[in-house]
């Protein structure tokens, strides 16, 4: 608790220290390098109506509620010297890094660029997209299941303003007994439109890694991040020899509108074809700045400035439906026994609301309904449709 609090008097310190124009705080220049130092706060509160499964059971509280520090990300960047950026970033939280590397920009371009290092890799929109800046609390079921975040590798990438193309290489996560397993992907994109404040983005990824023969295990939290249940689970399927996911992406930005989704299907193959399986999900979402901020949108990804007025803020309200389907296998019998990978399915239904309060604080208000269901041994499938509701206060300069 004494760490939690330090953490949050250097956040609230250095948010009130940060220009109002400009997010991050200027360091110095040094070896040609102009420095400069970033930071991310968010603190989250989980409120549980269950169904059958306790979603904050294995914290052996007692209680249906839970209250944490969601992460604490302190982030150096430099630019210079010459046509290099670096940056180093660390979350004291999960302890772990976030993107360290080096890029070196072609032709006074920032689209074409050439990265070495950890970074995320060029796989999915949502989870391209500033965290700071997440249309909702918990990001989407295929963002966290099926996604391969920051990796160490090396990655180039070119583009303009309406389309963009990356691919990289990686090996495994910086951090200690992180994630690992060779694999590269690449992510283009594409907006026939981009003017007038109107944008119609595409996009395109395919991602595949290596397991080398380890269990691989995907699961998802019913859209609540500090529950300790997962309704949807593979389990440890074993002898698993790589996996494999391609994505489709699509936005459309109308001034302080902004409706995207995206859908994904992941392949994994095994060491025999009898540990083959297939899995897929997807969301649809839609945002809108009710005081009338309107979205940018720059390398592929969408982004968001400043409220207009900074006293009032800028307020947002969203709505997004979220699916994941984890069964690739079959039961039957009395009693029912399964055959393959039985995962089970889970919808469900977020309401949301954002309020983002001069240039350093949001604070974030979701309601989210679950539908789920799920095969047990000698039972059959099982229903299971909890409810949450959840909140999120936000510091970042």
């Amino acid at each position: 608790m004494l760490h939690t609090r330090k953490i949050i008097a250097v956040a609230l310190a250095a948010a009130l220290l940060a220009p109002a124009a400009k997010a991050e705080i200027a360091f110095d220049v040094i070896g040609g390098s102009e420095i400069s130092f970033e930071g991310l706060v968010q603190a989250d509160g989980n409120w549980f109506s269950n169904d059958i499964v306790d979603q904050n059971g294995q914290a052996l509280n007692g209680k249906d509620t839970e209250f944490e520090l969601r992460r604490a990300e302190l982030v150096f960047k430099g630019k210079g010297p010459g046509a290099i950026n670096w940056v180093v970033g660390h979350d004291l939280k999960a302890k772990k890094w976030l993107d360290v590397n080096a890029k070196y920009t072609i032709g006074g371009n920032s689209n074409n660029y050439v990265q070495i290092g950890q970074y995320k890799q060029p796989h999915s929109l949502e989870e391209l997209t500033s965290t700071k800046h997440n249309d909702f609390i918990a990001k989407a079921s295929i963002t966290n299941g099926m996604t391969v975040a920051r990796r160490l590798g090396v990655a180039a990438g070119t583009g303009d303003q309406n389309w963009s193309l990356m691919g990289s290489w990686f090996t495994r996560e910086l951090t200690r007994n992180g994630n690992h397993g060779v694999g590269y992907g690449v992510r283009g994109t594409f907006a026939p439109i981009n003017a007038g404040g109107n944008v119609l983005h595409l996009g395109l990824s395919y991602i595949s890694r290596d397991t080398d023969g380890d269990a691989l295990r995907m699961r998802v939290r019913p859209m609540a991040d500090l529950a300790t249940a997962y309704l949807v689970d593979t389990g440890n399927v074993t002898n698993v020899d790589s996996a494999a996911t391609t994505g489709l992406e699509a936005m459309y930005i109308s001034g302080p509108f902004k409706l995207q989704g995206e859908y994904m299907q992941t392949k994994v193959s095994g060491v025999t074809s009898a540990r083959d399986f297939d899995t897929d999900g997807g969301y649809v979402s839609a945002l809108w700045n009710v005081t009338g901020e309107k979205f940018g949108y720059k390398g592929g990804t969408p982004s968001l400035g400043l409220p207009d007025s900074p006293a009032a803020g800028m307020f947002q309200i969203g709505l997004r439906y979220d699916t994941i389907n984890l069964n690739d296998g079959s039961f039957a019998g009395t009693p029912p026994k399964g055959t393959g990978v039985l995962g089970g399915e889970q919808d469900t239904w977020t309401l949301g609301a954002n309020w983002y309060w001069r240039s350093n604080f949001k604070f974030a208000l979701n309601y989210n309904k679950v539908t789920s269901s799920k095969f047990r041994t000698n039972v059959g499938n099982v229903n299971d449709d909890p409810s949450s509701i959840t909140a999120r206060a936000q510091i970042y300069w």
